[in-house]
């Protein structure tokens, strides 16, 4: 099938790659030269929930100015460090804490991921640079994918702007906060089992 076709069951589709972020002091003022627009920053709060395929997070937004939001993302993407396509499906959420109880008491918490992230956009790219509690710092950028977007030209952007950024391909990170934080967690307890 070719990539983001309506006809998955999660109708939306990003194209995404996602770096460690070497240059982090650069990387503001690299962006700001590219954006068409910026957003304000955010805190994020993302509670992962075990699923049998896929992902699933609550995702509690905090910006300086304005009222708390809060989304139920579902998703489905590979684990591998090179450009990769997100499906995924949002649906707004009225009451964050109660569904997370509802959520943790029949699913179970997997996970939760902290970061404060600085939003800019270039074309159909957010360009995302994430700070994210436990891991550091990361760039990230999400081709959002419609009906009338070539795959093709989106992965020639998002090439363009890992060689703007200077992203080396040791930097690439090929799974989510959520798989690196459980990662980290397990090899602590390993190392305190030794």
């Amino acid at each position: 099938m070719p990539p983001c076709e309506t006809q998955d069951t999660l109708p939306r589709c990003n194209l995404e790659l996602k770096a460690q972020l070497t240059h982090a002091a650069e990387a503001p003022g690299r962006a700001a030269q590219l954006a068409t627009d910026t957003l304000p920053g955010e805190k994020q709060t993302d509670t992962y929930f075990h699923v049998r395929s896929g992902r699933l997070k609550l995702r509690e937004i905090e910006r300086a100015e304005g009222t708390p939001r809060a989304q139920l993302i579902a998703y489905s993407r590979p684990d591998r460090p090179d450009c990769r396509e997100s499906r995924y499906r949002l649906a707004p959420v009225s009451d964050p804490a109660e569904l997370k109880q509802a959520l943790a008491e029949t699913l179970g918490v997997l996970v939760v991921v902290e970061k404060r992230r600085q939003i800019f956009l270039h074309h159909n790219v957010r360009i995302h640079l994430d700070e994210v509690a436990g891991l550091g710092e990361f760039i990230e950028f999400e081709a959002v994918m419609g009906p009338q977007d070539e795959p093709a030209d989106s992965r020639r952007l998002l090439d363009e702007l890992q060689r703007h950024f200077q992203i080396a391909a040791a930097d690439l990170v090929a799974t989510s906060y959520s798989d690196l934080l459980i990662g980290r967690s397990s090899a602590a307890a390993a190392a305190r089992s030794d």
